[in-house]
């Protein structure tokens, strides 16, 4: 019997609306185009959240009584953006068929900022623009219109907010290198996330894209049965428009993103959290990056256990993290995997420092391809400022190496993720090793718990491979020595040549000489 062929109508309600939304996308680049629709979606749930409270106002009854459903000061008591009449998403549809339908978008999103100083400078402002034809702006509000159902804010707030994640990533994959920028794929955050178990405390973030790390952390609490209010978070971004981008994504899940800043001078220069001490760090920062003006910052206190090159930033972006910390927190960020054995520039030292003041917590090998912005091959760190705390088990002359290079499935050609599965799988092997009631055991070729003595005798290289076995020939490898090597060989075989010409014109002018 011939396989049923899938029909639209059972896909799920976000991938719907991406394919309708990417068909009016006609001829604008996806860099743009996302903030068309992302913005609009945003100003759905705003409006939807007002109309629910305002209905409430409305009809006046038992606390509401005698309530003015106009009266801002009623939003902003139970923390709900007032909307201005024009820019309530019933009188936007009302003129959707208008040619000037973009100009009213516009101003309905300079409304809004007027009204909530939270949202300034935050709404995009891209509607009248000529390259978005009204017909088709039209067109996206009818789409959006039709997201949610019901007027209950959580509902709202639930499926506008998956919605807008899912089309962050879309959008991301749309923009593919560019798009990395802003977006850290939903499986490694996932990851990230479960294997800290942020319950409760400060989580920060000093290079937050669009915000899914938090968003993230404050999904792991509700599926926990815990209380978001538990946690606050403090983030920092150095590109305004992402960092427009994270506001909105944090608003539309009800977040507050008072302590998300953002300057362009970016987290090293202009760290705008100085004094914050986190419970958690969670982290994604730009790979290798030579452009972090490390050379006007050799003598910054930061660098407690040696300053970076000023021509890479991971070991700046290291020490970021922990300096951050409190005296029992802990991290986990994504980095190249070259600095799990990079000797280049004091980054050995750096790393021999780190490892012998205990603060490696388990290092994991990550798969190609997870990445849409570079395929340079990445890891995980997680770092603790105290691994003998009481919290979890002692395991301070510990480091545990996880090698998941062989998990996770193809969603395209270009482009990996990993399941619900493989995110359970890695997490708790991690939970197991360091709970004190955990039920751990090395996996050849998958997971090790390797002692410190173990990690010096490999001259501290922290590459996976190297400890859980079955090491792959690429663990060894190391470009730039490898690199450095040829180049040697290469500068003494012109030496060599150059002395063997030397020799041949010497004896030929003897030879002429002699005749």
């Amino acid at each position: 019997m011939a396989k049923k062929k899938k029909t639209p109508a059972e896909e799920p309600i976000e991938k719907q609306l991406w394919k309708a939304a990417d068909k009016l996308r006609k001829n604008i680049d996806a860099a743009e185009y996302k903030h068309i629709v992302l913005g609009l979606i945003f100003l759905k749930y705003i409006s939807d959240a007002f109309e629910a409270l305002y209905d409430k106002l409305k009809q006046g009854e038992g606390e509401y009584a005698g309530a003015d459903p106009e009266d801002k000061d009623e939003y902003r008591a139970e923390n709900v953006f007032f909307v201005p009449s024009t820019a309530r998403w019933g009188f936007l549809q009302t003129q959707a068929k208008q040619p000037t339908i973009g100009k009213t978008v516009d101003e309905a999103m300079d409304a809004i900022e007027k009204e909530n100083p939270s949202l300034r400078g935050v709404l995009p402002k891209v509607y009248a623009r000529g390259n978005l034809d009204p017909t088709n702006l039209g067109g996206l509000i009818d789409l959006v219109g039709n997201i949610a159902w019901g007027n209950a804010k959580s509902r709202s707030a639930d499926v506008l907010g998956h919605v807008f994640e899912y089309f962050l990533g879309e959008f991301a994959l749309a923009e593919g290198k560019k798009g990395g920028q802003f977006y850290t794929p939903r499986s490694v955050v996932e990851l990230l996330v479960e294997m800290l178990e942020p319950h409760q405390g400060r989580v920060f973030d000093p290079c937050c894209g669009s915000g899914g790390m938090f968003v993230q952390s404050e999904k792991f609490v509700q599926s926990h049965q815990g209380r978001v209010n538990d946690i606050s978070i403090y983030g920092q971004e150095s590109n305004q428009t992402t960092w427009r981008l994270a506001k909105m994504n944090l608003a539309i899940r009800g977040i507050d993103s008072s302590q998300v800043k953002w300057n362009n001078e970016g987290s090293f220069l202009n760290d705008v959290h100085k004094d914050l001490k986190a419970d958690y760090v969670i982290a994604n920062p730009p790979f290798n990056d030579s452009d972090w003006s490390g050379d006007l910052l050799r003598k910054d206190g930061r660098w407690q256990h040696g300053a970076p090159p000023a021509g890479n930033a991971n070991y700046a972006w290291i020490q970021h993290f922990l300096y951050h910390l409190n005296p029992t927190g802990q991290a986990g960020f994504v980095l190249a995997k070259g600095s799990l054995t990079s000797k280049s520039s004091g980054e050995g030292d750096i790393r021999k420092e780190l490892i012998e003041a205990r603060l490696i917590d388990c290092i994991v090998n990550l798969p190609a391809k997870l990445f849409l912005n570079t395929q340079i091959p990445a890891c995980l760190w997680f770092c603790s400022r105290n691994k003998a705390n009481g919290k979890f088990r002692n395991r301070v002359d510990e480091i545990l190496f996880i090698d998941a290079r062989n998990m996770g499935h193809l969603i395209n050609r270009r482009t990996k993720e990993f399941s619900e599965e493989d995110i359970r799988t890695i997490a708790e092997t991690y939970h197991n090793w360091r709970n004190p009631d955990g039920d751990y055991e090395d996996v050849k070729g998958f997971c090790n718990s390797a002692s410190i003595e173990n990690v010096r005798e490999l001259d501290y290289v922290l590459t996976p491979g190297r400890y859980v076995g079955l090491a792959l020939e690429e663990d060894d490898f190391d470009f730039k020595e490898r690199f450095d090597m040829l180049k040697a060989e290469f500068a003494e075989q012109l030496k060599e040549e150059e002395r063997l010409n030397a020799l041949i014109l010497e004896n030929l002018g003897k030879v002429k000489i002699d005749g």
